[in-house]
């Protein structure tokens, strides 16, 4: 009976350990039958080794010179931002320097404008004082000759009155001129000075002036009473030819019985 390659492996399979525990010769044989395949394993084991280390090397030495490069790269890179924040630093530094340069410049300036203006300020004081000063002395000068203007142009209007009245009315008037000792007038000794119109035995008594305020109606009143007063004798009339009278001047006027007239052509002696 042929046995079959399975009852065979079945049996070598029951068999085989028992034998070899039991026959030493089977045992040598299995032995020396199991070393050549070991052996091909072991050299292909060696193998694999042989090319996984070298491969593991491979990817060392791969991985080492890419950390060399990256750290290279990365040297490099600090050595860039060392560079460049040394730059900064020294661009900071230069530029502090400008700033502090420009601040003492400003000051420098600031203290000169301060100076110039507080010397202009002195300047514009003293030119103001000066300038006062002037202003006064020409308002005197003004004033004085405004007065000696006044004076004139009132003695140049009367004398017209004066040779309207005498040549379209047929009188005469005369100038009177007295001195006031004991100063009932103006309240201190002065001269006082009228204008007297006598016609027909009448007196009357005038003030020729180109205007009257109502202080100036109280005085020409003060000074006809002088008048009438020191010469014992009472003016028919008292009147004022005069183109400009005050309102004020005007109720003064009627409460002392004084006839205006604001122009000499309206003049009457009847």
């Amino acid at each position: 009976m042929e046995l079959s390659s399975q009852t065979i492996k079945k049996i070598v399979k029951e068999e085989l350990p028992g034998l070899m525990k039991r026959d030493r010769e089977i045992r040598q044989i299995i032995l020396e039958l199991s070393k050549e395949p070991l052996t091909e394993i072991k050299e292909q084991m060696d193998k694999i080794e042989i090319e996984t280390e070298s491969r593991f090397d491979r990817l060392l030495d791969e991985l080492r010179k890419d950390r060399e490069e990256q750290a290279k790269k990365w040297a490099e890179q600090a050595r860039k931002w060392t560079e460049q924040d040394k730059k900064w630093w020294e661009q900071n530094k230069l530029q502090k320097e400008k700033w502090a340069e420009q601040d003492k410049r400003w000051k420098e300036q600031d203290k000169k404008w301060w100076e110039q203006n507080k010397l202009q300020q002195e300047r514009w004081e003293e030119l103001r004082q000066s300038d006062e000063v002037l202003r006064q002395e020409l308002k005197a000068t003004i004033g004085a000759l405004g007065a000696r203007w006044g004076r004139d142009s009132e003695a140049s209007f009367r004398n017209a009155l004066k040779g309207i009245l005498e040549k379209h009315f047929d009188i005469k008037v005369v100038n009177v001129i007295e001195y006031d000792d004991e100063g009932e007038v103006f309240g201190h000794p002065d001269q006082i000075e009228l204008d007297i119109i006598i016609k027909n035995s009448l007196l009357i008594i005038c003030e020729l002036k180109s205007s009257m305020s109502n202080s100036d109606m109280y005085a020409f009143y003060k000074k006809t009473k002088f008048y009438e007063k020191r010469n014992n004798k009472k003016a028919d009339s008292l009147i004022v030819i005069s183109p400009m009278i005050d309102e004020k001047a005007k109720k003064v006027a009627s409460k002392l019985g004084i006839q205006i007239y604001t122009s000499v052509y309206d003049f009457k002696t009847s």
